[in-house]
């Protein structure tokens, strides 16, 4: 997982969207709940924005240069396949 020590060479933010207490929410809270720590230590000045709405769909957003932005809908995966898709929107930058 050396990809996740150049994360901020590729985003300029990173955003999680997801439910405090809905089952589709379930995957993304545990993932960022084990990984946020890692994240952020391994890429100390990357934003990375935790977003708290009852009742939305658990999303990932990577901010890039210029503006740019990507979003992945996390609805239903598991912890292995949100961790393959935020490696995807860095490679992507």
């Amino acid at each position: 997982m050396a990809w996740r020590q150049h994360l901020s060479r590729n985003l300029k933010e990173l955003r999680f969207l997801f439910c405090q207490a809905s089952p589709a929410s379930a995957q993304t809270r545990e993932f960022v709940h084990k990984n946020y720590k890692d994240l952020k230590t391994v890429n100390p000045k990357l934003p990375i924005l935790i977003r708290e709405c009852r009742g939305v769909e658990p999303q990932l957003w990577a901010r890039y240069d210029m503006g740019v932005e990507r979003c992945v809908r996390l609805d239903g995966l598991t912890e292995a396949q949100i961790n393959n898709k935020l490696e995807e929107l860095a490679k992507a930058g």
